[in-house]
């Protein structure tokens, strides 16, 4: 099987990341995977923040469970080390399907680095927020973005799971 399907098929979503760093070069790899994404017309309407700082992760995770109603000691985030989060610019019709175009490319990025991920939503409301406003202010990031997920990325925490079955009658021919 070819090794790009090959990814796409063993991707699977963690829920339990290990406490380990990747590196620098392979989250680098991973977002470049990101950058290269199909958008509409190829306005290329997608931004990625890598986030490896624990700081400024553990205030997202804490935003995040606030916008879930959880308490503040609970991680959306799985005990993920690192995370890339995907804006895409709304002055562009296919922004949202652009951003999961994005999102995709890069868990499947990390899988083929044997990195694990998953994706986690609520970054709209996160930078909708004044909070999340002042986040993207301070990294220099200027425009009107809307959050589109995070790539939660690290290492799996023990084994992988088996895929689920897949379910039947999704596939229609027209010949």
């Amino acid at each position: 099987m070819n090794e790009t399907i090959a990814s796409m098929i063993d991707r699977r979503s963690c829920r339990k990341f290990a406490d380990r760093m990747p590196s620098a070069a392979d989250i680098d790899a991973v977002v470049e995977a990101g950058l290269y994404a199909a958008s509409g017309m190829g306005r290329q309407s997608t931004i990625v923040i890598k986030v490896t700082s624990k700081e400024l992760r553990d205030r997202i995770s804490r935003m995040n469970a606030r916008i879930m109603g959880k308490g503040l000691e609970f991680d959306p985030f799985y005990g993920a080390p690192a995370m890339l989060i995907v804006l895409a610019d709304r002055s562009v019709a296919t922004h949202v399907y652009d951003g999961a175009l994005t999102m995709g490319n890069l868990m499947v990025a990390a899988e083929s680095l044997g990195l694990a991920s998953i994706w986690i939503h609520r970054a709209k409301e996160e930078f909708d927020s004044e909070e999340g406003k002042a986040i993207l202010a301070d990294l220099g990031i200027e425009g009107d973005y809307e959050g589109i997920g995070h790539c939660a990325l690290g290492y799996w925490d023990g084994a992988k799971p088996e895929p689920p079955a897949r379910r039947e009658g999704r596939v229609f021919c027209a010949e």
